[in-house]
């Protein structure tokens, strides 16, 4: 059955199920696609990025003057607090996942693990993308949204 512009009418009722950190790092890893939010005059900013996991860090490709290079080659400590999001829901069924890390962001900037970043991600876009930030996890959740049933049923 379909709605009257053709999208297939969703059958039953969805459920959510949190996943375990694990799992959830997992199917982040599993896409290359995701979205960074930091903070950039006082107000959260969001950016579409290209990732790959690296040793339960994620590790994302940016340029020289971006904002958040400069966000992150100020910050004291362990870095300046950003939040990463990824997913893969279907827009016709709305049945998928997705994944919010929060963590601390730093610049790669020992020479031979930024050549190490720079080789394992390629950029997405064609502006030159010379510099890497590193994302330490600290809180990982993800949900899975599947099709009705009672909760804790796989």
């Amino acid at each position: 059955m379909t709605h009257d512009d053709g999208r297939p009418v969703l059958a039953g009722p969805r459920r959510r199920i949190e996943l375990d950190s694990a799992e959830a790092l997992r199917l982040l890893g599993s896409v290359p696609l995701g979205r960074i939010v930091f903070t950039r005059h006082a107000l959260p900013t969001v950016r579409p990025v290209n990732h790959v996991l690296d040793d339960g860090d994620i590790v994302i490709r940016t340029h020289e003057g971006a904002a958040l290079i400069s966000q992150t080659q100020s910050a004291d400590g362990p870095g300046v607090v950003v939040a990463y999001e990824a997913d893969a829901i279907d827009p016709q069924t709305h049945l998928g996942w997705s994944v919010v890390v929060t963590g601390y962001a730093r610049p790669v900037t020992d020479p031979d693990d930024l050549a190490r970043c720079r080789a394992l991600l390629q950029p997405w876009v064609e502006r030159a993308m010379d510099q890497a930030i590193r994302i330490r996890p600290d809180l990982v959740t993800g949900i899975l949204l599947t099709a009705g049933g009672r909760a804790g049923e796989a």
